[in-house]
C-alpha cells in the first residue's frame, strides 16, 4: 500500500510539472474570464425567466380580475330581475376568483423578492466580472513584458535555447576546423620525413632507389666537372709570369702601347637552371 501511495504521489508531482511547464498564465486568465461570463450568462437568464413567469401571473391576475368584475356585474343584473339564484351563483364564482387572485398575488410577491435577489446578484457579479477582467489584462500586459524582458536578457547573455545551440554549433566548427589543421600539418611531416609515401609519385621502391642512385651520380658529375675548371682556371705562380707573357723578371707591370692586359678566367661554376629538375641545361650533366 505504502509503494502504491508513493508512485501515485511521483506520478502525480511529475505530471504537475509538465503541467506547469506547458501552462501559460495568460490562457489560464483568458479560461477563468470565460467561465466567468458563463456564470453571469446564466444568472442573467435565471433573471429573465424570473421576470417572464412574474410577467405571466401578473397577466392572469388582471384576466382574473376581468372575470371577477363580470360576475359581480352580472351578480347585480340578476338582482335586478328578482334573479337571485343567478345573482348566489355569480357570487360563487366570484369568491372562487378571488382565491386565485390571491393564491397568483402570492406568487407574484415570491418571484418579485426572487427577481430582486437575482438582479442584485446579477449587478455585483457583472461588477465583478468586469474588474476581473481589467486585472486579467494588467496582468496579462506585465507577464507579457517580463517574458520579453527574460527573453532578450537571455540573448544578451547568450543562455537561451537558440543561442546555446547557435554557440554550441560554433564550437563543433571550431573544433573540427582545428582537428582537420592539425591533421593536415601531420601528414605533411610525415609527408616530408618519408614515413609516409607520396600517392601522387611513383609507388615502386626500386624505381625510387634508381632515381636516387641517378641523383647521386648527377651530383658526382657535377662536381667533378667544377674541380676541373678550377683547376685548369688558376693562376700561374710569379716567377713564370715573365717567362709566360715574355717581357721577363724586370718587366714593368705598365701596359705598352698596343698591349691589351686581360684579366685571368675566372673560375666558373655551372649554370643552376630555372627548373631544379631538369639538367639538361646544367653544362655537362646528363
Amino acid at each position: 500500500m505504502g509503494v502504491m501511495k508513493r508512485l501515485t504521489n511521483i506520478v502525480q508531482a511529475k505530471a504537475n510539472k509538465v503541467l506547469d511547464k506547458a501552462e501559460d498564465p495568460r490562457e489560464t486568465l483568458d479560461l477563468s474570464y470565460e467561465k466567468q461570463i458563463e456564470q453571469l450568462q446564466q444568472v442573467k437568464r435565471g433573471l429573465a425567466d424570473v421576470a417572464t413567469a412574474k410577467k405571466r401571473i401578473e397577466l392572469q391576475a388582471q384576466q382574473l380580475q376581468q372575470a371577477a368584475t363580470k360576475l359581480q356585474n352580472q351578480a347585480r343584473q340578476a338582482l335586478a330581475q328578482n334573479r337571485e339564484d343567478l345573482a348566489t351563483e355569480a357570487l360563487t364564482r366570484r369568491s372562487g376568483i378571488a382565491s386565485q387572485l390571491e393564491g397568483l398575488k402570492t406568487q407574484h410577491d415570491q418571484l418579485a423578492q426572487q427577481q430582486e435577489r437575482l438582479e442584485t446578484t446579477t449587478q455585483q457579479l457583472q461588477a465583478r466580472v468586469e474588474a476581473f477582467r481589467t486585472q486579467k489584462e494588467t496582468l496579462k500586459a506585465s507577464y507579457t513584458a517580463a517574458q520579453a524582458q527574460t527573453k532578450i536578457g537571455e540573448a544578451v547573455s547568450g543562455i537561451s535555447e537558440s543561442m546555446s545551440d547557435t554557440g554550441m554549433a560554433m564550437q563543433r566548427a571550431q573544433d573540427k576546423i582545428a582537428q582537420m589543421q592539425a591533421r593536415a600539418g601531420a601528414v605533411d611531416e610525415l609527408l616530408a620525413s618519408g614515413t609516409l609515401t607520396d600517392l601522387s609519385g611513383s609507388s615502386d621502391p626500386l624505381q625510387a632507389q634508381l632515381d636516387k642512385a641517378a641523383a647521386s651520380s648527377d651530383v658526382e658529375l657535377q662536381l667533378a666537372q667544377m674541380k676541373n675548371e678550377l683547376g685548369k682556371g688558376a693562376p700561374a705562380p710569379s716567377g713564370e709570369l715573365g717567362a709566360g707573357n715574355g717581357t721577363g723578371a724586370g718587366a714593368s707591370d705598365e701596359p705598352v702601347d698596343g698591349e691589351v692586359i686581360t684579366d685571368p678566367p675566372a673560375a666558373s661554376t655551372p649554370a643552376i637552371p630555372a627548373d631544379p629538375f631538369s639538367l639538361d641545361d646544367a653544362g655537362g650533366a646528363s
